[in-house]
């Protein structure tokens, strides 16, 4: 694997931290005349080729984008056949993750979730937490300004303490209780269906992200496409604000 050259071109490298915004399941159930939920079941066999992709491509982690705070307001019997769906998943996708060396964690406001489904999401996490393969990160129940929200407040309650200042408050500390503090930020950001706006996703994780906007509906995604983000990723320029 190539690393990055000194003048910031990608090269040949394979980026560390891929995350997808996998957007289209509606549309591709609607193009089919089929109820939402088909499409949501396709996009689930999307995300297991996908994982399954950037692990043979040595990415160290993958965050997916699987459910927005904002995805609330959306029919209710959607919502109820998504967290069906979620649930389906995990029982069945977290042994073959455990059998392969993936690390899963779920991040964002879990506490929307039934007591249930928070406890199915605390056990598959706990039977992957010594892998030592590619890191799986679910986005669910997540939005960006909620995640530079839940950071301040922590921050904000060591000022109400007494253990530091508001003029000690800095990007280091606001990032250290960011999701995903521990992990690098993501180098591609990767959106399918055609739009081209990140919908309050890892606002403050992709600051220096590249972005690749692809046409493909999610539950199509496929080798091809995941081939084609890379490649577009590797023909950028890194420069982080410089030269």
């Amino acid at each position: 694997m190539s690393k990055l050259t000194g003048s910031g071109t990608c090269s040949d490298a394979i980026p560390r931290h891929i995350a997808i915004i996998m957007d289209g399941n509606n549309r591709w159930a609607k193009k089919r005349l089929l109820p939402s939920i088909a499409g949501h079941t396709a996009g689930a066999s999307a995300v297991r080729r996908t994982v399954e992709m950037a692990a043979k491509a040595g990415i160290k982690v993958l965050t997916l984008f699987a459910f927005s705070s904002e995805n609330w307001k959306r029919p209710q019997a959607e919502v109820d056949a998504l967290m069906g769906l979620f649930m389906r998943s995990l029982k069945k996708e977290v042994k073959r993750l455990n059998e392969h060396q993936i690390c899963l964690r779920i991040v964002g406001d879990l506490s929307g979730f039934s007591e249930k489904l928070q406890q199915q999401i605390q056990e598959a996490e706990a039977l992957t937490s010594g892998n030592t393969g590619m890191v799986l990160v679910v986005a669910a129940n997540y939005g960006g300004r909620w995640d530079i929200t839940q950071a301040a407040k922590k921050v904000a309650a060591q000022v109400a303490l007494g253990n530091i200042s508001a003029d000690e408050i800095n990007e280091e500390m606001l990032a250290q209780h960011m999701q995903l503090a521990d992990l690098p930020a993501p180098d591609l950001l990767i959106r399918t269906s055609g739009e081209e706006r990140i919908s309050n996703f890892l606002l403050w994780q992709t600051a220096y992200s590249e972005f690749v906007f692809l046409s493909v509906l999610w539950p199509d995604f496929d080798q091809l496409h995941f081939d084609e983000a890379i490649q577009l990723y590797q023909k950028r320029q890194r420069r982080y604000g410089g030269r």
